[in-house]
């Protein structure tokens, strides 16, 4: 071999080390400079993931009040599912439930309402070529909502006091739970709406840069509407005692259950569903103990002044601003001589 060759070759090897370690270096270089952003890009999915999965923060309160019974009921279910329909998004709920005649029907609904709801949601498939938007959509959840409220009913129908459910024809409790029966106010919330079903005079209500927005309308037998739907069903609207009753007995036109009035009295939820804004500073459901003697409008601007306190006191987490602001309007109530039970359920939908 040259001379020349075997000389060049350890120049040759230096040369090719280099190239080498300066191509470790390059590699190293844009290794990490990727690991970087995969790791920026993780914890930003992470963050999203997290204020997409964020519950809002609730309290509640439900007090037996002047009344000698407790009927009311009171249903909160944070995460309750995550639906098609939503987008895999979560959806959360809130009930509230005044019972008459006794606490069958209000118990069993507070039980089972938000089972069949997600039944009902969770059944809901949307095809890649359906697109839902505006009217579609709503209808989507007015379906889910109806159907949720019939099978309530259904349900309660066949109430047995001694075992469960049973066939109400051969059940000895059959003549007395016929007199049972219940109001639901029920909102599904979700990131972008507002989803609500009304049976009833219990009331859900939006509070928007401190103004009431009525969610739903009580069912009384004083409406015009009301009255004419009972009436062409040949049913009656009687006054008694303090007020007009259908068939002179019940104080509100639509309810879960009352098997001895469903000839009239429909289960059938009055819908809404209302996009939300950056004005929603909290939503509002509650039984008539608080309705009967606290107006929409007086409860959200009670409601809007706690949490304008709540924030200049730095005061923030699940329940602990907001239960002392359910308390305030219980006793508001109770102090304005409310005579029924009282619940009350505050959402806070401000971040």
């Amino acid at each position: 071999m040259p001379i020349e060759n075997r000389l060049d070759s350890p120049i040759k090897c230096r040369e090719r080390r280099r190239r080498r370690i300066e191509m470790r270096r390059r590699l190293a270089s844009v290794s990490a400079i990727a690991g970087s952003d995969s790791k920026k890009l993780m914890e930003m999915e992470d963050e999203s993931s997290r204020r997409s999965m964020t519950s809002p923060a609730y309290g509640s309160m439900s007090v037996v009040g002047r009344a000698r019974v407790m009927e009311d009921e009171i249903s909160v279910k944070m995460n309750l599912c995550r639906p098609e329909i939503n987008g895999y998004k979560p959806v959360h709920f809130f009930g509230v439930f005044d019972g008459h005649g006794g606490h069958h029907v209000s118990a069993l609904c507070k039980e089972n309402m938000h089972v069949i709801m997600e039944e009902e949601l969770m059944r809901v498939k949307v095809t890649a070529a359906e697109r839902l938007t505006g009217g579609e959509l709503e209808e989507v959840w007015r379906k889910a909502i109806n159907r949720s409220f019939e099978r309530m009913d259904e349900m309660a129908l066949t109430l047995c006091q001694c075992d469960g459910l049973e066939n109400f024809m051969v059940c000895r409790c059959h003549p007395q739970l016929s007199l049972v029966g219940s109001t639901a106010v029920v909102v599904l919330l979700t990131q972008e709406y507002i989803i609500v079903g009304n049976s009833g005079d219990s009331r859900a209500v939006l509070c928007r840069n401190g103004k009431a927005v009525p969610l739903s309308v009580d069912h009384k037998p004083d409406r015009e509407d009301e009255r004419a739907r009972i009436e062409a069903l040949g049913g009656r609207i009687l006054f008694a005692g303090n007020g007009s009753r259908v068939e002179g007995v019940l104080a509100m036109t639509r309810a879960i259950g009352d098997r001895f009035l469903k000839q009239v009295v429909t289960s059938e939820p009055e819908f809404m569903l209302m996009k939300r804004e950056a004005e929603d500073t909290s939503l509002i459901l509650a039984s008539d103990g608080l309705w009967d003697v606290l107006s929409s409008e007086l409860t959200c601007e009670v409601v809007h002044k706690c949490q304008q306190e709540n924030l200049r006191s730095n005061m923030v987490g699940e329940g602990g601003a907001l239960y002392p602001t359910a308390a305030l309007l219980v006793r508001l109530a109770m102090g304005r001589r409310s005579t029924d039970n009282i619940s009350v359920i505050v959402v806070d939908l401000r971040g």
